[in-house]
């Protein structure tokens, strides 16, 4: 007999901007559940410590963005993720968080990884934009070693150039090989870096095609940085998916 197995969605604004958009999103989230049966992730960061200029928005910080995570996960009884840039976030992040995400840039960052894992939560490591898929196996190890209770792995592109990224979906099925659950962030892999005025830019049509192609490379999870006005968002506007548009997309990922 085949196990069947639930894909994993991980979705929510790129950086938490009110707390009116945080019910907004979980709501649809929610709404989204019941309609399909999915489990849904919400995610929103903190602290986006990764801008590209000094003068880009960065979120409420850790205390302040915690507590409103908190009150999100209390509120709609969602599983939550967020991401941690330094070590010191993690026993703070593991108290209201499920899943603990690293981001692509410190994904060999030895501490960092530890710290995460020693809260016991799952950690999800994206893949640096430099890397291969077979490199993930080191940070894999890193903390598996150091007490994480489960590994992910996400696809977030590789860097073609400068100011762009592409896809190779043979990390997909690479990275199957060191964990089972890979997922693929649908919205950073269409961005194109630091190519605006000072911001990094993108281009979200693409990522109904995104999806669907690492689906068909055996991905089994999707990350969707959503919005309920994209090009008004405070981060990553260009490449944010429409709100409206994630319960059609998911039904299409589960056919």
């Amino acid at each position: 007999m085949n196990t069947i197995i639930m894909a994993t969605f991980i979705a929510g604004p790129c950086v938490i901007e009110s707390m009116e958009l945080l019910d907004t999103v979980a709501q649809e989230l929610v709404r989204i559940n019941q309609n399909l049966g999915t489990d849904i992730i919400f995610k929103a960061s903190f602290d986006k410590a990764n801008r590209t200029s000094i003068h880009s928005f960065r979120g409420p910080g850790l205390e302040k963005g915690l507590q409103m995570l908190s009150d999100i996960k209390s509120k709609y009884g969602l599983r939550i993720t967020t991401d941690i840039h330094e070590s010191y976030q993690a026993e703070a992040a593991g108290e209201v968080c499920d899943i603990l995400q690293i981001p692509a840039f410190l994904c060999r960052q030895t501490d960092l990884l530890v710290s995460a894992a020693k809260t016991g939560k799952i950690v999800n490591i994206k893949k640096a934009q430099f890397l291969s898929g077979r490199d993930m196996k080191y940070p894999v190890e890193k903390a598996l070693d150091s007490g994480a209770s489960e590994v992910w792995l996400t696809e977030r592109g590789n860097s073609f150039g400068y100011n762009n990224l592409v896809v190779d979906f043979r990390n997909i099925p690479d990275m199957k090989e060191i964990v089972p659950n890979v997922i693929i962030d649908c919205t950073h892999s269409v961005q194109r870096p630091s190519a605006g005025d000072g911001k990094t830019v993108g281009d979200r049509k693409f990522v109904p095609a995104m999806a669907k192609a690492a689906k068909a490379f055996g991905a089994t999870g999707y990350f969707f940085e959503v919005h309920p006005d994209p090009d008004q968002g405070k981060s990553d506007a260009a490449n944010m998916l429409e709100l409206n548009k994630l319960e059609s997309l998911i039904e299409e990922l589960m056919r």
